[in-house]
Formats: structure tokens, sequence, C-alpha cells
């Protein structure tokens, strides 16, 4: 089936903007922003609103201002009855002025969760009712060049995806349950071919401990492409099951890309002669194929300590 578009879009808007979300924001939905920051930047918001009245202003349920002056910093907050609440201040600056920038904000059941090119940021518990929110609002000293609100069935996003791409082929990866409770097993159609890609949004529980990706072959019980994130000694143990026996492990890594109770996405390209494997947009490793035959490779099964909320194969 046809790659699922965003299901609105606002291209090129005009600062100061307030949008409106067609049927509000929904859990497993995601605000997308793309833009640039401008080189004089001292702030920039953007508002998730109960509506767009200005007087009385609106309540905004979650208000994200970066502000670069002084002590570079992010500030978090909800204006409810026209007064501001607690702000939640984060001291750290994933903007650069002048920089190009692709914003994520992740709609949960209890709270917001936001990535700044492809890398984890903050969170931000709801304080106001998610079903009240229709409206996104953005000003300060940005150029936006496109808003995309993507629901759960749309494509996983990365930082080299653009909301005006040309649509591809994608299908979802179901189980025999129909659902996506882990433990997950996932049928990949008539197996992997160079080029496929395996792209999972999941988030870690907030005491995970550590979760397993793997790519397997039905009929056997061989692992083609064995994925153990170990979160207490962060370590990223790599290996194959094949004969009933275990390889040898790879281990090493430059980053170790997951922490407990936070989103991640993870995209593993299937490769002429390797697996590759990007967290958050971020490569991270490669994995040299121990099982030639790509096409037995006709399952992908999710185990361990997440909460799997996406999985599709391209």
């Amino acid at each position: 089936m046809s790659l699922s578009q965003p299901r609105q879009t606002f291209l090129n808007p005009m600062i100061p903007f307030a949008g409106t979300i067609l049927g509000g924001l929904l859990p497993g939905e995601m605000v997308l922003i793309q833009g640039l920051v401008l080189p004089n930047a001292d702030r920039f918001q953007v508002d998730l609103t109960c509506g767009n009245s200005m007087k009385p202003r609106a309540d905004v349920a979650f208000h994200f201002n970066p502000r670069f002056q002084r002590s570079p910093c992010i500030v978090c907050n909800t204006l409810q009855k026209e007064r501001w609440g607690h702000e939640e201040i984060l001291y750290k600056m994933p903007f650069i002025a002048g920089g190009m920038f692709e914003l994520i904000i992740l709609v949960l059941k209890d709270r917001f969760k936001v990535a700044v090119n492809g890398a984890h940021v903050l969170e931000y518990e709801h304080r106001l009712a998610l079903e009240r929110v229709d409206t996104v609002a953005i000003s300060g000293k940005i150029k936006v060049d496109a808003v995309g609100i993507l629901p759960p069935s749309s494509i996983s996003v990365s930082p080299s995806a653009s909301l005006t791409s040309v649509a591809s082929e994608t299908n979802p990866v179901t189980s025999s349950t129909g659902d996506l409770s882990v433990p997950f097993r996932g049928d990949l159609g008539k197996g992997l071919t160079v080029g496929r890609r395996i792209t999972i949004r999941a988030e870690t529980t907030q005491k995970a401990q550590s979760f397993g990706v793997n790519l397997r072959t039905s009929g056997s019980s061989d692992i083609a492409l064995h994925l153990n994130p170990r979160l207490k000694r962060q370590t990223f143990v790599r290996n194959s099951f094949l004969s009933e026996c275990w390889g040898p492990e790879e281990t090493k890594q430059v980053s170790f890309p997951f922490a407990a109770g936070q989103y991640f996405e993870m995209i593993i390209l299937c490769d002429t002669q390797q697996f590759r494997v990007a967290v958050n947009g971020v490569h991270q490793l490669d994995y040299k194929h121990r099982v030639q035959d790509l096409k037995r490779i006709n399952q992908v099964e999710v185990v361990g300590d997440v909460t799997l909320l996406d999985i599709k194969i391209l």
C-alpha cells in the first residue's frame, strides 16, 4: 500500500503562525516541525493550544520556548485561565542560531516527548486534558518550512525525512494476534532483500533493563540478527543464533542511545554485505551477514522491556 502521508501539513507558514489541528491530537501522533533558527535569534516558541482566542487568551497546554541569550535554556509551561503555571527549565540547547532543525513532539496519554534532530530532549507531563488541544502556534525568530501532524500509522520519521517527499511503498508489520503487544513476532512477507528497511518505534519501560530485536527465519530457531541493548551496563550486544548455537558477540559501540522510559526510533537497513542500524537518526553500527540467503529472514521479533508503538518494513 502507499506510504501514509501526514494527515495534515502546513507548508512555508508565515510566522507568527496558528493552525487548527483537525480532529485534535491523539496518543501516538506526532507534531513535526522543520525549519531554520534565524542567525540573530534570541528566542522562539511552539505552543499547543486550546483554540486561538486572543481575548481572553486561549489556554496553552504545552509551551515550548527555547531561549538563546544569557544562559541558553528551554522553558516549558502551561497557561490556564490567562495564568502561567510553574516553569520547567532545561539548561540544554539543541538548537543553533542560524542552523536547520527538525523538532518532533510525540503525543502520549500522559505526556509530550520532544526530540530535536533525532535526539531525545525532554518530557512534559500533561497539565490540561489532551482532547482540548486543537491548535499549533509558532512565533519568534525562526523560519518554518513545514509543519506536519503525523498519525500513528504514518511513516516513522527520521531527521532525513521530508514532509514534502514523494510517497514510497511501505507495509506495517503485524503479529498473528493483530496487535503490538510484547513479546511481538511479525511476518516480513517474502523475506529480506538488499535495500529493505525495518523501522521500529517504541518506548522503553520506566525500569527497563534490556530488550531485544531479532530478525528470524521461520521454520527454525535461527536468528540472523540479534540486537540486545542492555541498559544497566549501557552495552549494545549483537549476535546470531544459528544451528542451535550462539556465535561470537559484537559489542563495540561509539555511544549508547537508549535510556529507561524514553522513546526511540530504530532503523535496520539490509545492505549487500551487512545490516546497518541507526537509532534516533544516528548511525550506530554495522553487522556483517551471517545468513547469506536473505530471503530466509522473514520474521521480526521484539521482546523485553519496551512498549511497541509502530513497526514497518519499507
